[in-house]
């Protein structure tokens, strides 16, 4: 960069760098997604597309930043898990925000016609970012354990929720009828009411998306290597079938990650 007088200004500019030997989560939410929600016309309680549209976001920016080691996403909020040896931009906090959260949005906007085919945007999405360091592998997993939990929650509130809308009533009336519930309540009005056995609905929506890369086990004894294989998104769920060949080697779970099976069976997750 050529030299000049004013050159001095750039020493009031500050960089944060995270902590080296920890795991970094950037995670991302929609601001003001209830509103963008609403003015999209989006299903309530849950629209699978627009679901699948965060995960295929997310897909891409884990093909853009290799040093990304899983994602979680539930709603409008996704969590991406930085190797805790990575270097990725010296590990600058607002370098890693700003890129992560801009790919994101970049591809979120750009695939929303693949997805809603008959909607357009009425105003662009916004999101914004945080990251946090995490000291252990179990303090990561806390973290995932609670995002998932949050998942849960939130899902059987708004199931209830908008199943009693639904049946007529106002949204006042709804909430009153579930303030201070439990989770045995919950269940119990949705399946008398409704016939909806909650432990039966589809895994997306009780325990979010996890998106991995896909793991080739070759002989006992050596290391694991991607598979390569594309992924490809339930035709179910009327979203496009056949994914881009950039993303081989990347999948889509909704498994529980709080017990230890996910991590028995995946021990190379967290080394």
């Amino acid at each position: 960069m050529a030299k000049s007088k004013w050159e001095y200004v750039k020493g009031f500019e500050q960089e944060e760098t995270l902590l080296p030997s920890c795991w970094v989560v950037i995670r991302l939410d929609g601001h003001s997604f209830t509103r963008f929600a609403k003015d999209h016309e989006f299903e309530k309680p849950n629209d699978i597309q627009a679901l699948a549209l965060m995960d295929y976001a997310a897909q891409h920016v884990m093909k853009e930043f290799g040093d990304i080691r899983m994602a979680f996403g539930e709603s409008d909020e996704m969590s991406f898990i930085l190797n805790k040896a990575s270097t990725l931009y010296g590990r600058r906090k607002s370098k890693l925000i700003s890129l992560i959260v801009s790919c994101f949005t970049a591809h979120y906007v750009n695939s929303w016609s693949s997805f809603f085919p008959n909607k357009q945007l009425q105003h662009l999405p916004i999101f914004d970012g945080r990251a946090v360091c995490y000291p252990s592998e179990r303090t990561l997993r806390d973290y995932l354990c609670w995002r998932q939990a949050d998942t849960h929650i939130n899902n059987q509130y708004n199931t209830c929720f908008w199943s009693l809308v639904h049946s007529g009533m106002t949204g006042a009336e709804a909430q009153d009828t579930l303030k201070h519930t439990q989770a045995d309540f919950k269940n119990e009005l949705l399946f008398s009411k409704f016939g909806i056995n909650y432990a039966k609905l589809d895994p997306r929506l009780r325990k979010g998306s996890i998106i991995i890369r896909q793991p080739k086990r070759k002989a006992e004894g050596e290391q694991l290597e991607d598979l390569g294989k594309p992924m490809q998104l339930d035709a179910a769920n009327h979203v496009p079938s056949t994914m881009p060949a950039n993303l081989k080697g990347l999948e889509v779970l909704h498994e529980d990650i709080i017990q230890e099976h996910f991590w028995v069976s995946r021990p190379e997750m967290l080394r």
